[in-house]
């Protein structure tokens, strides 16, 4: 792992990181925040860690400068990573849509060609990158939460609802939570992993939760003035099946709020706030 930048902001360290990875083959680069752990903590303590995950076009750097998090995760001691979206680099394919491609990993891992061979970017979350972030930073991965945003709100959506024993805390900003049942999803999963629909049924959190899997708890917030909230998002199928299956889950929706950060930090303290209850 190599150092990209670090920053001091409210007494903590605001990193951003740079490491080789197996699993996508190209160079990733994550971004850190780390609460100052001499505050209130023991010597060699290790703190909780909460994921965020980015939506389409994004890179770590967008919740890194707008996400507005730090403060909370300062007053509650969490650890915060937020990763890239894709592998990246000249050698890995792309599309001319901003919807797949760079920028554009859905949180799967791809078994078509061309994409298969850098799109690993679920065992990249599930296996690799976890094990950096234990090697070199005070993270107590017994404690692990994850959040995210639209294409990020599905990945931490689908990510816990696969493995519900590695995350006390789940929430997700405005996510795609059927990519069954939107274009987005359709063009992803036919180009990453095929025709086969029941093969995508992993990669869609109601259909998850629709095969048996759950979650002790789930908060979600939408705003109702999002653009892509009836066409791609369609936030009422998740609590349709949630209120079906007894899954307990607050969804809320929020007045007036767009799919921008505007809309991400106005809750962001909120949720962190949320998870760090859990992760006591």
């Amino acid at each position: 792992m190599e150092t990209v930048s670090t920053a001091k902001a409210f007494g903590g360290v605001q990193g951003v990181y740079t490491h080789a990875s197996a699993e996508t083959g190209t160079p990733m680069t994550f971004s850190v925040f780390v609460p100052d752990v001499a505050s209130g903590h023991a010597p060699g303590a290790k703190l909780p860690v909460l994921w965020y995950l980015s939506g389409l076009t994004c890179t770590h750097a967008n919740v890194t400068e707008k996400g507005e998090f730090r403060r909370a995760c300062a007053e509650h001691g969490v650890i915060l990573v937020a990763p890239d979206t894709s592998p990246r680099g000249d050698d890995v394919p792309d599309d001319e849509g901003y919807d797949f491609g760079k920028g554009a990993g859905f949180y799967v891992d791809a078994t078509q060609a061309p994409w298969s061979a850098n799109f690993r970017m679920r065992s990249y979350l599930e296996i690799e990158l976890p094990a950096v972030i234990a090697e070199h930073f005070p993270a107590d991965m017994a404690r692990q939460g994850i959040t995210g945003h639209s294409m990020g709100g599905h990945g931490a959506l689908t990510i816990a609802l696969r493995d519900p024993s590695r995350f006390r805390s789940v929430s997700a900003f405005a996510p795609i939570v059927s990519p069954l049942n939107c274009p987005w999803g359709e063009k992803a999963l036919t180009g990453y992993i095929g025709a086969d629909r029941a093969a995508w049924r992993e990669y869609d959190a109601c259909a998850l939760i629709e095969d048996g899997a759950r979650l002790p708890d789930l908060l979600v917030d939408q705003g109702t003035a999002d653009g892509f909230l009836e066409g791609q998002l369609k936030t009422y199928l998740l609590e349709e099946v949630c209120a079906e299956v007894g899954q307990p889950a607050t969804i809320r929706m929020q007045e007036g709020y767009d799919h921008s950060y505007y809309f991400i930090s106005s809750f962001m303290a909120e949720h962190i706030g949320w998870h760090a209850e859990r992760l006591k």
